[in-house]
């Protein structure tokens, strides 16, 4: 029984991504799906207080500069954004501004990437 709770305390201290990497280990170890071995680990640590505290899963973008392509970047925020050219010209323009707020992590990586690829520098709150 010292033994399981020894255990528990260290998967306690895991970070989010140490918890990750365990999940995939125990995925190609045993042949456990991801989310059925997040789901035994999830538990085991203890209330999850502190991963809850390191997860973020509501991020603001925030367009930063236009790195020298303003007219890319612009082209880029209407089209994520759906605004009129002169709100997207205004937003650009008027750096550092969130182009878009409380979104999933999926949502804010692809408009970073999106921005970036335009030319534009994006900062994730």
């Amino acid at each position: 029984m010292a033994d399981i709770e020894k255990l528990v305390e260290q998967l306690s201290e895991l970070t989010v991504l140490e918890a990750a990497e365990l999940s995939k280990a125990l995925e190609e170890k045993w042949g456990v799906s991801a989310a059925a071995a997040v789901a035994v680990a999830g538990p085991a640590a203890g209330g999850g207080e502190t991963a809850a505290a390191e997860e973020q899963t509501e991020f603001d973008v925030i367009l930063t500069g236009d790195g020298g392509k303003k007219i890319q970047v612009i082209k880029e925020v209407r089209a994520i954004t759906q605004m009129g050219l002169t709100d997207a010209k205004a937003l650009v323009e008027g750096a550092p501004k969130a182009i878009k707020e409380g979104v999933n992590k999926a949502e804010a990586e692809e408009i970073k990437t999106k921005i970036e690829a335009a030319g534009g520098t994006v900062e994730l709150k």
